[in-house]
């Protein structure tokens, strides 16, 4: 089975007709459970291969990629960020995630504080939320808009078509100077992220992982979904497509976002630099020193 034709029904391009109530967040592409085996020893391929394309991506030192995942509370990010990155080399991957800015991000614009982190070339980038979170949890949360201390007169009824269309001339600047990016939605049912806080809540090792916060935001559910819609369906493009990916089924939800890494890297046509003539012939020379000692 080849990962990539698993991408396709996922990829959102164009989000002019996107509508979130067309995707199942426990499909699985009619995989059944009895996959599963199969799926990890396609994630473990898959892995590897993302570490062959990584070790090219920093020789050649072209290319950057930048992964931005963004969900609900329980969808999993975390997870899938640990077992898809599992086999990449760590000094070649930059994790960050994205908490309530500080007093210091306020006092800059909304792209600032993720602008800092924007990975550099040979590196791969990874938002665990991100500026997206602007159109989001501030859109949900009136009153966050408030603390950004924005002059009145820029607080319009468009501000959020505004901030869609910065943040997609911001993802263009990016695309242009060789930042590849990928986004992922990991799209979870509101009757999973319930089991998954009640066995939080039920076992003692997992109780750290559950926030009265994150109860207090599941009563936003149809809000947040609304906001998320409208994200997806304005800044989906061909350059940063979104990835709605399933999330009720974790090993499923690893499996899309590994294809879709390992086809992201295969796709910028990665090679290792050649040797000039004066470089080849310098190291001839240290070959045969090296050998006459």
């Amino acid at each position: 089975m080849k990962l990539n034709k698993l991408l396709k029904p996922y990829r959102i391009e164009a989000g002019k007709r996107f509508r979130l109530k067309d995707h199942d967040p426990a499909g699985t592409h009619g995989l059944k459970s009895e996959f599963k085996p199969q799926a990890r020893d396609l994630l473990a391929k898959s892995v590897q291969e993302m570490a062959r394309l990584q070790d090219i991506l920093a020789a050649q030192d072209h290319w950057g990629l930048l992964l931005i995942f963004q969900a609900m509370d329980a969808a999993g990010k975390d997870g899938t960020i640990k077992h898809v990155m599992s086999g990449v080399n760590p000094q070649g991957v930059q994790v960050v995630s994205f908490k309530a800015p500080s007093s210091e991000e306020l006092n800059h614009d909304f792209l600032w504080r993720t602008m800092k982190c924007i990975p550099e070339r040979g590196h791969i980038g990874i938002f665990n939320r991100s500026y997206y979170e602007e159109v989001l949890v501030v859109r949900v949360h009136s009153g966050l808009l408030e603390s950004q201390k924005l002059p009145k007169s820029l607080v319009s009824k468009e501000i959020w078509r505004e901030r869609f269309a910065d943040i997609n001339a911001f993802e263009r600047y990016l695309t242009r100077n060789g930042i590849a990016i990928l986004k992922f939605f990991l799209h979870l049912s509101k009757k999973e992220q319930k089991r998954r806080f009640l066995e939080r809540l039920d076992k003692p090792d997992k109780n750290w992982k559950f926030s009265t916060a994150d109860l207090k935001e599941r009563q936003f559910w149809d809000t947040y979904h609304k906001a998320y819609e409208d994200m997806i369906s304005h800044t989906a493009s061909e350059h940063a497509p979104w990835y709605v990916v399933p999330a009720d089924n974790k090993w499923f939800t690893r499996l899309v976002v590994a294809a879709a890494v390992a086809d992201a890297l295969d796709k910028m046509n990665l090679k290792y630099p050649k040797v000039g003539g004066e470089q080849k012939a310098a190291l001839e020379k240290a070959k045969a020193q090296l050998k006459a000692e």
